[in-house]
């Protein structure tokens, strides 16, 4: 017969040993929760960078359907929404983020943004002035500064431009758009400088590029500028050139032009090569 108080012990060394296993296994899932969080943020910074738009916009779908309140998978879907040129469904989103009790001046900001890519220019303009002027952010002026623009306020487009280039120290776009509103004034002279200055923080920009030909080419100015360019992106340029110069009246001077691209460009150049051969049939015509 066995004693009594051995039994009890081996049954008090059994409770021990299972309260052991299961407080390791407690931290054992605690710690696989916290990789998994870790794994699960990773994959969100890489789908909004790196992951295909439409990709990201099923995993944000499917991770906020699994976890709705949580707001960080909310603000990712409407981001990569947005990168996939979905803007009105975003619109969605970022509504539904700012109702959430941690959502933050920057999602009002991300609220605009995708409105002004959807067209809806008075609901942006609505947006940013519920934000306080306190906020300020290079991403709020740009886009202060856009709206300005739609309204043709000059003089207020000009001061949040100014603003939105002294709040980052990458400009490029921003002085591409300020170039751009230039240029669709008539201060092709102003759009030039800013164009010029876009390229000194970006030189691989062919927009920029194409943007300071056609400034340029508004002041009859049909040379290409001295800026980093492949073969191909010479030819494209002086397309752009040429077809400024014909709107313009210099027709002799774009037919060299359009001649001179399809000469430097490293494969058959057809719009230049057609739009050559109208200038030659329309010619003998005459």
């Amino acid at each position: 017969m066995r004693h009594p108080i051995f039994l009890a012990a081996l049954a008090g060394g059994a409770l021990v040993l299972g309260g052991c296993m299961g407080s390791e296994k407690a931290e054992v899932n605690k710690a696989l929760d916290s990789v998994n969080a870790v794994d699960a943020t990773n994959l969100s910074d890489i789908m909004l960078t790196v992951g295909d738009p439409r990709e990201a916009v099923s995993y944000f779908t499917r991770a906020t359907s699994e976890h709705p309140d949580r707001i960080d998978l909310q603000r990712g879907l409407a981001k990569s929404m947005v990168r996939a040129g979905q803007a009105d469904a975003a619109i969605g989103v970022w509504n539904r983020v700012l109702a959430m009790p941690a959502a933050n001046n920057d999602d009002k900001v991300s609220l605009a943004d995708a409105q002004i890519r959807a067209g809806k220019w008075d609901e942006a303009k609505a947006t940013l002035n519920t934000i306080p002027p306190t906020h300020e952010t290079f991403e709020r002026y740009k886009l202060e500064a856009m709206v300005a623009d739609s309204e043709k306020n000059w003089k207020k487009a000009d001061s949040f431009y100014e603003t939105a280039v002294g709040l980052t120290t990458r400009p490029s776009s921003v002085l591409n758009n300020w170039g751009f509103s230039k240029l669709s004034r008539g201060d092709a002279k102003g759009a030039e400088k800013l164009f010029s200055e876009a390229l000194t923080y970006d030189s691989a920009s062919f927009t920029t590029k194409n943007n300071l030909v056609m400034a340029r080419a508004a002041q009859h100015k049909y040379d290409l500028p001295v800026v980093d360019m492949t073969q191909t992106e010479r030819a494209k340029l002086l397309y752009t050139a040429a077809l400024s110069a014909i709107k313009q009246g210099d027709v002799a001077i774009g037919k060299g032009l359009l001649q001179d691209a399809v000469d430097t460009s490293p494969v058959y150049f057809e719009e230049a090569a057609r739009a050559l051969e109208a200038l030659d049939a329309g010619g003998k015509r005459g």
